[in-house]
């Protein structure tokens, strides 16, 4: 009966051992999206999100790389927009932190006077992986 506890207690010790492998794929989290309502063509429309990256690879220096993409649901056009790097090369740190993204003066796609929208986010790291997608709450677009 000792061994059986014995062992019971070494197979819960391992099983509960923290990884301490870092996760090379940043992570998003929709905060918020305003106006609830937007007026077409002259309100712009805010998005904030939440980021982490345990090996610090997200964001880059290049101006002509583009990194965070925001899909509109009523259409499937992708916004392209550029992280800039957040910690040095060669660091693997974890890093996170808030972004807001600005897309301006969106219209209606279709002949109504009033739209649903919302918009699937996520971003490319240095290395190439992509993080999850999230997606917005709803917001209308009105004439």
């Amino acid at each position: 009966m000792r061994r059986l506890t014995y062992i019971l207690i070494v197979l819960l010790f391992f099983a509960c051992k923290k990884d301490d492998a870092l996760s090379v794929v940043p992570t998003l989290e929709f905060k918020n999206i305003i106006p609830s309502i937007a007026q077409e063509y002259i309100d712009d429309i805010n998005i904030t999100i939440s980021y982490a990256d345990e090996d610090g690879d997200l964001g880059e220096n290049s101006p002509d790389i583009d990194n965070l993409f925001v899909e509109d649901s009523r259409n499937g056009i992708v916004y392209h927009y550029r992280i800039p790097q957040l910690a040095p090369n060669g660091n693997e740190i974890a890093i996170e932190g808030n972004f807001n993204i600005t897309i301006n003066g969106s219209g209606i796609t279709d002949e109504s006077s009033s739209q649903q929208v919302s918009y699937a986010i996520y971003v490319i790291d240095r290395a190439g992986n992509k993080s999850n997608t999230i997606t917005t709450s709803l917001i209308v677009i009105q004439e």
